[in-house]
């Protein structure tokens, strides 16, 4: 008798690769946001200390930081998708957890929850906020980012429109989890958060 055995096609298990956005030009706050000293160390180090608490698989940093590995932009002052495109180049297929350099409140533990849900969305991201976002790096999400940079409508160039071509999920956030995903793009904003303390902090 002729036994047909049939291969059991096993789910790929794509890597988590976290990514700081830190090649912006800080014109609201005045200085650069990347280098604002948070507990005793520069911001971008704090967020790339929390993306290996959140379970990184490897970490790069998005625009001209030679002192931290950085990938500067293809076009110097074009914004986050510019920089994102940059990096992505350097990537294999992987999941690309991505965070903007001035979130300092954002903790280890909410960005474990956008890893623990991607799944088959394109994008994973919290209820109205762009940011931070889980993206599924492929084939398909690479010719989408190609097409959005080379799009000549500005408005089109962007994370939003990147998150509405390839599809995404949001999660809720309670009150608490919402305070940590305050962006700091001004002084005012950058004292208030000074001023606060996320659990587990002095840890990372």
């Amino acid at each position: 008798m002729l036994v047909m055995i049939h291969a059991c096609q096993i789910p790929v298990v794509l890597p988590c690769i976290g990514i700081v956005l830190a090649g912006g030009r800080s014109a609201r706050m005045g200085r650069d946001k990347a280098l604002l000293p948070w507990q005793g160390r520069p911001l971008i180090e704090r967020q790339i200390a929390v993306l290996g608490e959140a379970g990184a698989d490897a970490i790069r940093v998005s625009g001209n930081r030679p002192g931290y590995g950085g990938i500067p932009d293809a076009i110097p002052g074009s914004g986050p998708l510019f920089g994102l495109a940059s990096v992505g180049a350097t990537c294999p297929d992987a999941h690309l957890l991505v965070i903007p350099v001035d979130m300092p409140l954002l903790s280890a533990a909410l960005l474990q929850r956008l890893r623990a849900e991607a799944r088959s969305a394109g994008c994973i991201r919290f209820a109205e906020h762009v940011l931070p976002m889980c993206l599924r790096w492929d084939a398909r999400c690479r010719a989408i980012l190609g097409e959005l940079t080379r799009a000549t409508d500005s408005h089109v160039r962007s994370l939003r429109a990147l998150q509405q071509r390839t599809g995404f999920e949001e999660l809720g956030l309670d009150a608490d989890e919402a305070m940590q995903l305050i962006d700091c793009n001004s002084e005012e904003i950058w004292r208030k958060a000074s001023g606060r303390r996320i659990r587990g902090e002095n840890d990372l």
